[in-house]
This record gives structure tokens, sequence and C-alpha cells, in this order.
């Protein structure tokens, strides 16, 4: 049986005041502990969408774990103790995470000791799932030091209630230091007379512990923090020095010569409050630009004398406003909890990253300040995941936060030598994972209707980078997993059409993939911006996948393989200890997070040529069928080996469509509704593995209502079958209706479908589908009908010079 979220059924009235009546709406529907378990790295705090500050626990390493957090959303459904609630978090990332800035942690004794002594343990409080409610736009638990938590989100601030119990020491640590993956400096100042405290952070050093390349410090947090009732106390420390009494300190954890920051560093302060005070309330705001900016971002959202309540039914009803941009009828109540915690999840990153002055800090390290259309900048851009289908969503629901995102990039590029990093953090680039997302990205973005920004001047810039080597891109710095250019060996990707063994790589068969992705990304943009030329150039070198597929490379058939630059195959290198091999398609040799088998399905815009590279559609649903089920028949879409699909990771979310292309589509209805009741839960262990940011929850989501963004770059959308009886998708082009009056437990075929009344033989939708609307009605049985869109020319286009 699944594990369940305990739901409590009395909480601690006087620590935890019931929530305010409010009208039901989507955000009560959401469950922000599914993911927090089994490596979803989701965090449970508050949050408002794309907001800024990320209210949420810090939760200790798990008992007898000597890692440095809990996991890296900083928060683990198994772990016992919270050490802090932050004011920053990533949605779902992995590595050993980052952010979780300046953890505030209220406790019932005396500061005697450095909380820097240990600060993964000191002064933690243990806590029980029966005292714990997550909801979205707000977050509370009852400590058991006897507080009781509050949290509540706005844009760039937040607001947090502390009930202590009577009789017992009420004090307030502010942990400045105690990043999650450290500090390279921290200051933190109280002023007492008028009950605030301020600071700010350095910080970084996503992923680096695996290389020095992202061992190093990139953004500055600023805080500042007010409180409504006057301080009897306070102190600091520095380090494991303690002083009672002091107002200032400062002092950063570093990052250890191994990457993790060490115990023993670090500093901080701390308020402490008359014994019986009962409830005291901080109001917090953040900038990444100035103290100064903190102030007025605290000031203009929540300004002295909001309550706590106000801040969070604002949360609660900005939930509810974005998450009814769809509309669900029918499924069960596990099914809907799961669509809209999804949804809540997908609508978190990229985040807003500028002041309410328009102000913030660019990757040049200057005050930068948003202009003509733009409204925010935003920042937090995991670009190997969310291209896929998490930004078409943004796109195609939120028009113009999609256009400001995709400003975001550009500007990030402008300030940053013209280098498109593909995995940004705050204002920093990180390198992290291999490819160059950004052109996929944005040509999805423009895609699914987004178009609200600097379209010449972002595709001039990535065709650029795609045409002019950089110091960078020749660079081993970094590589496997951190490699520092934007295209990593793009000198010999020109000479000889194919990343080959030893050029900068993490991956080069995989990184020949992604590259071949961007390369159709500047194509589709470019098309759409009426250059040709452009796009048929980049088109045709979308085409070099085909230099990496060795139709020999089985007697069952041809693969995706490393190769080396004099052209011959290369030789398997699993492991150093083994001797070099020939190829196998279990290999990892030459593939990023994946294998050969996982990988030779990744060229989406061109299927027909892929499948025609491997004997034709009959050889391709053969093999299909092997990658998806195993001999006996039975699903293989998960933790199922090498040879078969890992449906908890990128590269193979998109192949359970593939079977529309290959003209069985009821085998894509089949295995995705499998997929949707058998590893999407409404429990902590309900996502499949890291969120990554909302990319695999945006999956979910479009899973879910029956369609999918199958082609990065396009707006096509391939057809599986929905879960729900009605779906509306409110949309400023014209809405989507999605009609499954027969949906329901055991009933994922298609015996037929309709777009806007008119039955269709085909199982996909064209891109005006998705720009102006319309209405599809699906009828929906529990055996298949192999007689529906099973023909060639109903197939989803694909793209390539030769057709």
């Amino acid at each position: 049986m699944p594990l369940r979220v305990a739901r409590p059924l009395v909480l601690v009235a006087a620590l935890l005041p019931a929530l305010a009546t409010a009208a039901t709406g989507p955000a009560d529907l959401v469950n922000p502990l599914i993911g927090t378990s089994n490596g979803g790295n989701v965090f449970p705090g508050a949050v408002v969408p794309f907001g800024m500050l990320q209210f949420s626990p810090e939760a200790s390493p798990l008992p007898g774990k000597k890692a440095p957090i809990a996991a890296p959303g900083g928060y683990e459904y198994r772990a016992t103790a919270i050490r802090g609630f932050s004011l920053t978090n990533v949605e779902g990332w992995g590595c050993a995470g980052g952010s979780g800035d300046v953890p505030i942690m209220p406790i019932t004794e005396d500061v005697t000791a450095s909380p820097s002594t240990d600060f993964r343990h000191t002064y933690a409080a243990t806590f029980s799932h029966t005292n714990e409610v997550a909801k979205a736009g707000h977050y509370r638990v009852a400590l058991d030091n006897g507080v009781g938590v509050d949290l509540a989100a706005a844009l760039h601030s937040g607001a947090a209630r502390f009930a202590f119990p009577a009789g017992k020491p009420a004090n307030v640590l502010v942990r400045v230091s105690d990043s999650e993956a450290g500090s390279e400096h921290a200051s933190v100042s109280v002023d007492k007379s008028h009950q605030r405290v301020t600071g700010e952070v350095t910080s970084g050093n996503f992923c680096g512990y695996i290389n020095e390349a992202d061992r190093r410090s990139y953004y500055t947090l600023y805080f500042v923090a007010e409180f409504d009732q006057p301080f009897a106390s306070a102190g600091a420390w520095h380090d494991t020095t303690v002083t009672a009494g002091d107002t200032h300190a400062e002092g950063g954890t570093g990052y250890g010569p191994k990457g993790f920051p060490e115990t023993g560093k670090g500093s901080g302060a701390w308020v402490g409050f008359a014994k019986g005070v009962g409830a005291v309330n901080v109001r917090v705001g953040i900038s990444y630009v100035s103290a100064a900016n903190a102030q007025a971002n605290l000031d203009a959202e929540t300004p002295r004398g909001t309550t706590f309540d106000t801040v969070r039914d604002r949360a609660v009803a900005a939930w509810n406003a974005r998450l009814s941009h769809i509309d669900i009828e029918g499924g069960t109540p596990d099914q809907r909890s799961v669509f809209y915690t999804a949804l809540y999840h997908a609508l978190m990153h990229p985040n807003v990253f500028s002041d309410v002055n328009g102000e913030y800090r660019g990757f040049d390290g200057e005050i930068h300040r948003v202009a003509g259309k733009q409204k925010a900048q935003y920042a937090n851009f995991s670009g190997w995941d969310v291209y896929r289908s998490q930004l078409p969503l943004v796109a195609w629901l939120e028009p113009k936060t999609a256009s400001d995102i995709a400003q975001s990039l550009y500007n990030q590029a402008q300030q940053n030598h013209g280098v498109w990093d593909r995995w940004t953090h705050n204002n920093g680039g990180t390198h992290v994972m291999n490819g160059d997302p950004a052109a996929a990205a944005l040509a999805g973005i423009v895609a699914f209707g987004a178009r609200d920004f600097d379209m010449h001047g972002a595709l001039a810039s990535l065709a650029h980078a795609a045409d002019h080597p950089t110091a960078l891109d020749t660079s081993h710095d970094g590589c496997e997993v951190e490699c520092v250019g934007q295209r990593p060996g793009l000198d010999t990707w020109l000479k000889l059409h194919y990343i080959p063994v030893g050029a900068p790589a993490w991956g080069p068969a995989a990184d020949t993939l992604e590259t071949v992705a961007a390369e159709f990304g500047i194509s589709a943009l470019a098309a759409r911006l009426g250059d040709t030329a452009t796009s048929t150039r980049f088109l045709e070198r979308a085409q070099y996948w085909r230099n990496l597929f060795d139709p020999k490379a089985t007697p069952e058939g041809g693969y995706i393989r490393n190769r080396n630059a004099d052209g011959t195959w290369a030789l398997v290198q699993d492991d150093d200890k083994v001797p070099p091999h020939a190829f196998t398609p279990s290999t990892e040799d030459g593939f990023v997070e994946g294998s050969a088998a996982q990988y030779v399905w990744m060229v989406p815009f061109n299927v027909g040529g892929l499948f025609d590279a491997m004997g034709g559609r009959d050889k391709a649903r053969q093999r299909l069928d092997a990658f998806f089920y195993q001999p006996d028949g039975s699903f293989a879409v998960t933790k199922s080996g090498p040879l078969h699909a890992e449906l908890d990771n990128e590269p193979s979310i998109g192949t359970p469509w593939l079977y529309n292309f290959a003209g069985q589509p009821w085998k894509t209805q089949e295995l995705v509704r499998r997929v949707l009741d058998t590893i999407w839960l409404n429990a902590p262990n309900g996502i499949p593995g890291n969120d990554d940011l909302g990319e695999m929850s945006s999956w979910y989501v479009f899973a879910a209502l029956g369609i999918y963004p199958s082609i990065p770059g396009r707006a096509e959308m391939v057809v599986g079958s929905p879960i729900f009886t009605r779906a509306v998708v409110h949309r400023e082009g014209g809405d989507v209706t999605i009609e499954a009056p027969n949906a329901g437990p055991g009933k994922p075929y298609v015996t037929a479908l309709k777009v806007d009344g008119k039955p269709t033989s085909r199982a996909w939708l064209p891109e005006s589908f998705a720009l102006k609307g319309g209405t599809l009605t699906f009828d929906l049985s529990n055996t298949p009908n192999k007689a529906w869109a099973t023909k060639a020319a109903d197939a989803p286009p694909s793209f390539d010079v030769r057709r």
C-alpha cells in the first residue's frame, strides 16, 4: 500500500490556530508534501506563484547520515528534526542543493553553545508529521520544543508566526551563514530600537562538491526581518564563540576542501523575548540587489501592520488564480490532488528575481533595471530539464510570464559575454548538465504563443554562439558534469559534425543529441521570424545525429554511440577497472543519466527519420515493445534496468508518445496511463524522481489532460487519453476544452476522437489548436481500438531537409 500523507486529527490549538475559513478552490487540493520523499526533492514550505521568497523548513540530515542537508530541497519526509526555516529554495533540484538561505529558528532554551558548532543539528527541534500541515501558500508545524510555527509568503517577502509556550525561554536564531551549500561571507545586525534584524549572505556552490568549477560564490542575498514584539535580549556568534549582548556578527562557513561546508564555521545572531510572550510575528523581505531594496520590497508588499492571516490569504488567492488556468471535473480525489499539485510545482520556476522597483543583479555583477515590455526579471533556469515541457506549459498558460522569462534568459546572456548558460542559479551560471538548451527553450516558448520579447536579438545571439567557438567551448574545465562552455566541443562539432570522444563533454553521444536539439530550436525560431536561410541551415545541422547512428551497432539494430575523431567507432569504457570492450545497448559510456538503449529515441523533431534509420516502422515498433515491456509482457517503465525506459528522468519521458508516430497509439495510451496510475501518487513518494524545477510535474499535467508537446521547439501535440471527464484550459488566445464523459479507471484507450465536433483519424494536433483553442471529445474504452490513427500518412510531423 502506498504511503499516505499523515493528516492530523487534532492539532494543538493554542499553538497552531485553525486555518481561517475561506472559499475553496484548486489551491485547497494541493498537497506540497507530494515529492518530499523518493528523491522528488521538492520543498513543502510557503511560496506564491513564481515567488522570489520560499519560506520553508530546513530539515537536519536523516539519523545516521553525515550529509550536510536532509535533501536538495532542504526537507525530506523521513527527517525527524528541523534546524530552521529558510527564506529561499529551489524546487526539485539535485546535487547537494543550494540556496536555503538564512534559516530562522525559534528555540525554547538559552543560547549557550554556538549554532555553528554543528549547523546540521545544534538547536534543531524534532517534530511529528501529525503536527504538520502544508498547503499552497502556507505551512505550519508544531515543533517538539513547544513552538508552533506558521509560515506564509508573498512575492518578495513573507511572514512567520512563532507561538512560544509559557514558562520557557523564547529566542529566535538567525542563522545567516547557514545556506544549504555553505557561504563565503555572511553578516547580521540587530537593531533593538526598531525590533529589526538585517543582514546578507554570499553563496553559490551548486554542485560544487562535484567539480571546483562551481565551488564558488555568485550571488548575495540581503534580508530584513521586523518583529512585532520588543527584544528582551540579543546576542551573536562567530564560529564557535558566543557573545551574549552582541548585536553584530559576520563570517561565512566556507565551502570546505571537498565542496561541503564544515562544522565550526559561520555566524549569526539571536533575539530573545520575555517569557510568556505568546505569539511573536515577524515579517521578512529579501533582495538580491541591496539591503535598501529588501526593505523596500517588504514595505511595498507586507508593510508594518499587515497581519499574518492577510499574507496567508493573499497567497492562497494567488494560487487559486494561477491554478484556475485549468478547471477539471471527474477523476478520483487523489487524481485531482496530484494534478493540481503537479500544476502548482510547474508554476514556481523560473521565479521573479527583480525587486519591486525593477532592479536586479545581473550576471556581470552590476545592477540592472527591467525595461520596455519586460515587467520582471526571472532566475533559476534548469535548461536541460525544462525545455521539454515545463516552459511550453508556462507559455501556453501565461504568455506574458513566459515572454519575460525568455527576455530574462537573453538578458543573462548579454551580461555574460554572450554565453547562454544551461543551468543558471540566481545571477550565476553553474554549467550543470549538458547540451545547449536555451535555443529549444526559447523556440518552445515562442511556439506556444509567448512572443513579447526581443526575439530577433535572441535569435541572433543564439546563432552567433552556435557558429563561433569560444575559449570556454574548447575548455575541459568543469567536465564532465559542469563543462564551462555553452557549447562544449563546438570546434569539433563544426568540423566533424558530431562530438567525438576526447572533446569537452559529459557524454559525447548524449552531447551530440542535445546539440542537434539546440540546432533544431534555432531552426524553428528562425522559421517563425521569417529567416528562411538561417532556419534551413540549422535544420541541416539538426540532422547530424545521423553521424553517430551506427546501423550495425548490434545484430538487432542500430544505435547512437560514441565515435572517435578519426571516424572510427569507439570501444565502450564502462569501468576503469575493465578493459574497453565492444558496444552494448546497456552501456552508459557516452551518455548522461541514461544508457544507449534509452538515448537512441531522443531525436524528437525527426522521429520519422529515426524510424527509417532503424529499418522502418515495423522494426521501430518491435524495438519500442522491447523497450517498454519485459519478455513476459509486463510493463518496464521505471527501475527495470538500462535496456528499458526510465520514466523518472528526462531522457526517457518523451518515449511513450512515440507509438503515435509508429501507428500504434493505443500503446501510448496504456503506457502513459500505467505511469499516471502507479508512480505518481498522492503521497510523499508520489513523484518518481527529481522534479527538476517542475519539469516532471509539467509532464504529468499534459499527460493527465491527454495531450503532450513531443517536439521541443514546436507546438504540435500528440494525443494520449485524459483521466478527467472534462477539463478546460483557459488561455488568452482561446480556451481548450477536453471532454471525455466515460473517462475512468481501466479506460485508457481511445476508440474515437473528435476535434471541434469533427472525427479525426490522427493521434496528434496541429499547432493551430494549441494557439487558437478548440474542443477535443474523446470516446474512451477498456479495450484498444487498433484501427484508429494507424496509417503512416496520419503520423505526427517530422522535420528533415530530406522531406
